[in-house]
């Protein structure tokens, strides 16, 4: 049977793919868990803040918080994670986190959400680009589509478990306080497997700072590499983060991560106001997870033997579609399939993005790459929460709509600025396993 093969070939290739993922197996293993408890609190968080004297419009300033926080100190901590080891960072972060989440369940009010939310963020943002450029740095050039689709897997398989294992306690406990406590104590696991299991990367990414005062576009080689590059190398890598591929993936984030802000801010009480229960909450982020794991590693490979532009198109014009059905909808249960459909997009969108960013980060500045990434996300994250939160006091239907209509432009931005340059993206022979390729480094420019 097709099946029976198909497994069997897979069972005979497992200790090949242990031995090419290696080094960032502890990693994948720490997301896995990090986000189990990230996940048991999506479905409940804003129906617990309402229940606490936060009404819907403020409802986004809690939410906004913790982006908010994120945005500030992203980019520093990022930095810092290229001078320093990557490791303790990415402990005391979750430390920083799982405490300010655990908090919540014992001190409440619209003031405490919104300083504790700050605090996770602070630690989200220490761990968060410490994580994604160990991830890049251990990762040969041309894999990385297909690593960072396995990071999304594992953090997708949190997001299947999560909403089971909080919505199970909180029946049991009777209280919504339960998903906090375990998303403390998911979170202080996640940290002690990255402490024990995780070994910092010893190359070169804090070793030296390449890039030269007055650096810009052009700067930066336009085609992927001069001749007689050795196969399975990587491109020169730019000398400046100032490159039209940043700036592209950078909008590209941004337009995710608003999608993102908003569901995070509106999807319980939108699903709740449709007729459907906690439950359908849960089983609608299961979904996404569930479809986003059996994607994103399929996903991951696509875009490295194809490029990452068509993949970032077709992937946020998914989720804007989805965006412009739901408030057509009238049976709730018909929801699921419609976030299976996003779930398909953001499986391309999110390996095609990082694939991007790993073209246009300067040797030794990984980590601080990450977290511009991250901070052009928050942007949109924060942007929606607030948004959303006044939107929806209007119209629960409100937020679907302009949600759509900015990610459609801000996708047309980040064309109109990276088009040429991400279709000069031609993916190359595939790297074999073991360290990756690298290429020498690009001359210094002495600046205008």
């Amino acid at each position: 049977m097709p099946i029976v093969r198909s497994l069997s070939r897979a069972l005979r290739g497992f200790p090949g793919w242990l031995v090419r993922w290696q080094a960032i197996l502890p990693l994948l293993v720490a997301e896995f868990i990090l986000w189990t408890g990230f996940g048991a609190l999506l479905p409940v968080m804003p129906l617990y803040f309402t229940e606490h004297a936060v009404d819907i419009a403020l409802l986004g300033v809690v939410i906004a918080a913790w982006p908010a926080a994120r945005l500030i100190a992203e980019p520093i901590f990022g930095h810092l994670a290229d001078r320093t080891g990557r490791v303790p960072l990415m402990v005391l972060g979750l430390v920083v986190a799982a405490s300010s989440v655990g908090a919540m369940a014992l001190w409440t009010g619209p003031v405490a959400f919104v300083i504790l939310r700050a605090l996770s963020g602070l630690g989200t943002a220490m761990y968060d680009p410490a994580a994604r450029g160990y991830l890049m740095d251990a990762t040969p050039p041309q894999r990385r589509g297909e690593a960072f689709g396995l990071y999304s897997a594992a953090q997708m398989g949190g997001i299947v478990l999560g909403p089971a294992i909080g919505g199970l306690g909180t029946a049991l406990v009777g209280g919504y306080g339960f998903v906090f406590i375990f998303g403390a104590v998911a979170t202080f696991a996640a940290a002690a497997a990255v402490a024990v299991r995780v070994r910092e990367q010893r190359g070169d990414h804090a070793a030296h700072d390449p890039v030269a005062p007055g650096a810009s576009f052009s700067e930066f080689p336009a085609e992927p590499g001069p001749p007689g590059l050795v196969a399975g190398a990587a491109p020169p890598a730019p000398i400046s983060l100032r490159n039209r591929f940043m700036v592209a993936a950078s909008l590209v984030n941004l337009a995710g991560y608003f999608g993102g802000g908003l569901y995070e801010t509106i999807w319980a009480i939108f699903v709740t106001a449709r007729g459907g229960g906690v439950e359908l909450v849960g089983v609608t982020f299961a979904v996404f997870g569930l479809v986003t794991i059996l994607v994103s590693p399929f996903g991951g490979r696509m875009v490295d033997r194809r490029g990452p532009l068509p993949f970032i198109v077709g992937g946020l014009l998914l989720s804007v579609a989805a965006m412009f059905t739901y408030p057509f909808v009238r049976d709730p249960w018909l929801f699921a399939p419609l976030v299976a459909l996003e779930a398909i997009g953001f499986a391309f969108v999110g390996p095609a993005t990082y694939a991007i960013v790993a073209r246009g980060t300067p040797d030794g500045r990984s980590s601080t790459a990450q977290g511009l990434l991250g901070a052009a996300g928050t942007i949109g994250t924060i942007a929606a929460a607030l948004a959303t939160g006044v939107l929806a006091s209007l119209d629960l239907n409100a937020p679907f709509f302009v949600g759509g209509v900015v990610i459609l432009v801000v996708l047309g931005l980040a064309i109109g600025v990276g088009g040429t340059a991400l279709r000069s993206m031609r993916p190359g022979p595939l790297a074999p396993p073991g360290p990756p390729a690298r290429s020498t480094p690009p001359a210094r420019s002495a600046g205008p």
